[in-house]
């Protein structure tokens, strides 16, 4: 009788780890990703992002190169989609529009000691699957000690800015954050 008992609570035993095993077989193909995204690779395979231009009235040149840069290795590292020139069942497009420098605190001598440096773009998408489209801006701020010269500084601060920038974009556009 006691093997008998064995027997059965081993095969119950077989039973729950098949039903578990199936479980979580069953649980890999729902479409969620490790990187956020929201994305239906069945409808949804490609990406067109169009070269972001700087009309900022003021800028750093190399900005507009480490923007598109950025943003394309976002959606080249974190999906599945390919990348196209034209046509793309998703489309963004924009300028940044904005790069700007402000005295963010004064020191009691009345003179600046830390500035705010600002980068915004304006971002227009398109979703050719399901109609939807919008244009938003976004910003990214980031500040350094008025001591410094902007120049021995702003590629460290112009990278942190592009890659909040390209996150707040790539969470809007297929992350659904």
């Amino acid at each position: 009788m006691a093997s008998t008992v064995k027997l059965r609570l081993k095969t119950i035993g077989v039973a729950v780890a098949l039903m578990l095993g199936l479980a979580a077989t069953t649980a890999c193909s729902v479409s969620y990703y490790f990187t956020g995204t929201n994305i239906n690779y069945d409808i949804i395979k490609t990406i067109q992002i169009d070269n972001i231009a700087n009309r900022a009235p003021y800028g750093w040149a190399p900005m507009e190169a480490m923007f598109n840069n950025k943003l394309q290795d976002a959606y080249a590292n974190q999906t599945r989609l390919r990348l196209v020139k034209r046509g793309g069942d998703l489309q963004i497009a924009g300028e940044i529009t904005g790069y700007d420098q402000f005295n963010k605190g004064i020191s009691a001598d009345g003179l600046s000691s830390q500035v705010q440096l600002k980068m915004t773009v304006n971002i227009r998408y398109r979703n050719n699957k399901t109609n939807e489209n919008w244009e938003r801006q976004f910003s990214a701020t980031t500040q350094y000690d008025a001591s410094q010269q902007l120049a021995t500084v702003q590629e460290q601060l112009v990278t942190e800015m592009v890659k909040d920038l390209t996150d707040q974009i790539f969470n809007a556009t297929v992350a659904n954050w």
